[in-house]
């Protein structure tokens, strides 16, 4: 799950090698593969190979059906290297912009093991589940942003259109006026004057933002606030638990060695915190120590989950256990969401409202005011 796949840069087109006739240029300018286009290429081999079609006659019929030039060339590149003998794990391990170490070290099990098709349905299972919670946390974002840019649209709206209309009206009663109305005119006059200044303003701040957020210690600052924040850790917790014990679970089930499946739950997360503490959990596995004590310490794991991950591994179940974690706390993340959701709305709500009402209010009572010194 969580969720990103992409890359800045494509490679230079190369010239075509010979070699089952595939052409490996890559077009640039169009859209860069991504996760969409891997679970196609998942789907597509899985089913290819359940009826029985070999791996290079699999791999050059998905070329044919991808659209996504990009991810065409890789599949091309993929199918030629196949074709000069080597392991499809290996081959796939040259694109790990697209093929993560989880898809590798599964794949290599499985070309072990002979079970390529169960490895392949499952990493497209636990595609379409990381899909579903992104679009879970999507959607319970995307109401209460869209009232907050609502509420400031109308803000600037009236601030800049309709104050301005009252400004020579008001001005018999300037000392009279009450506070909030003084403000808000003061802020119009500021904006119609110098827009320019405040659009520079923002562009700047938000240049100087986006350079911090990427850097080392904002993003750390970031990370160390998703774990530490009051709400909002409980559910960056669930989120990073269900990610890499989804990982935990497919690599352990099927035979990938436990520090691989570890260095793949790593991988899979984005949080640098939580990703030190599964360096801790290698560490711990290293020194012979095991999973369960690696996560004894940690401030921000629920008890339950640390009580189940110990049992699971006493027990030699633990890739059992971890998917039966991950299903029980994905559960109860789609609960979460929800709430905070439905809490939202009628938060958000109550805020637009007393927004328009200061708004509102500070036109209308110098407006009685007039009236009653006219009448």
């Amino acid at each position: 799950m969580a969720i990103q796949f992409d890359t800045d840069n494509l490679e230079e087109p190369k010239e075509p090698k010979k070699g089952g006739g595939l052409n490996l240029s890559l077009p640039v300018g169009n859209r860069r593969a991504g996760s969409a286009d891997r679970m196609f290429f998942t789907e597509q081999l899985a089913l290819l190979i359940e009826t029985g079609e070999s791996l290079y006659g699999a791999l050059t019929a998905i070329v044919a059906q991808t659209e996504n030039p990009e991810m065409r060339g890789i599949v091309e590149k993929i199918a030629l290297d196949i074709s000069e003998g080597r392991s499809f794990a290996s081959a796939l391990a040259e694109h790990d912009h697209i093929f993560s170490s989880t898809y590798v070290n599964l794949v290599a099990a499985s070309e072990t093991g002979g079970f390529m098709h169960e490895v392949l349905e499952q990493l497209l299972e636990m595609e379409e589940k990381r899909e579903e919670l992104r679009t879970t946390l999507v959607s319970a974002a995307t109401y209460p942003l869209f009232l907050i840019a609502f509420s400031f649209a109308v803000v600037v709206f009236v601030l800049v259109v309709v104050f301005p209309k009252f400004g020579d009206m008001f001005e018999s009663i300037h000392n009279q006026l009450p506070m909030s109305t003084k403000a808000l005119m003061a802020a119009s006059d500021v904006m119609r004057q110098y827009w320019y200044l405040l659009l520079g303003g923002l562009g700047i701040l938000g240049v100087a933002a986006h350079q911090w957020l990427n850097s080392e210690s904002g993003a750390a600052r970031v990370d160390y606030l998703k774990l530490h924040t009051p709400g909002a850790r409980d559910i960056f917790v669930q989120i990073y638990l269900v990610q890499s014990l989804q990982v935990l679970s497919l690599s352990l089930n099927n035979g990938v060695s436990v520090m691989d499946s570890l260095e793949a739950c790593r991988d899979v997360v984005k949080n640098s915190l939580f990703r030190r503490l599964l360096q801790g959990v290698e560490d711990s596995v290293q020194a012979g120590g095991g999973v369960a004590a690696g996560l004894a310490d940690s401030s921000f794991l629920p008890d339950l989950a640390k009580h189940m991950i110990s049992t699971g591994e006493q027990t030699g179940n633990l890739g059992k256990v971890a998917g039966r974690i991950s299903i029980y706390y994905e559960a109860q993340l789609a609960k979460k969401l929800d709430k905070v959701s439905k809490l939202a709305e009628p938060l958000m709500l109550l805020i637009m409202g007393v927004v328009v009402g200061v708004l509102v209010s500070s036109l209308i009572l110098p407006i009685f005011k007039l009236s009653r010194a006219v009448s």
